[in-house]
């Protein structure tokens, strides 16, 4: 697979943003194992505890694009 990487940069923020969301929502689709360096699974156990004790800080998608589109 062959990926223009300058063609990307010169993509504008949202462009990249939602190329990010495709990505991911893919990554969470696939039944391929992700492996996680231990600094990442500590930090994602970090921020689940957060979550638990202070709901209130979740925000849905529509939300975030809210914030990301100003």
């Amino acid at each position: 697979m062959s990926i223009d990487l300058k063609k990307l940069r010169s993509l504008p923020v949202n462009e990249k943003l939602r190329l990010v969301e495709l990505l991911w929502d893919d990554i969470g689709a696939s039944d391929e194992p992700v492996v996680l360096h231990p600094w990442q699974a500590n930090e994602a156990g970090r921020r689940s505890a957060e979550l638990k004790t202070d709901p209130s800080i979740a925000i849905d998608r529509d939300e975030l694009w809210r914030r990301v589109n100003g």
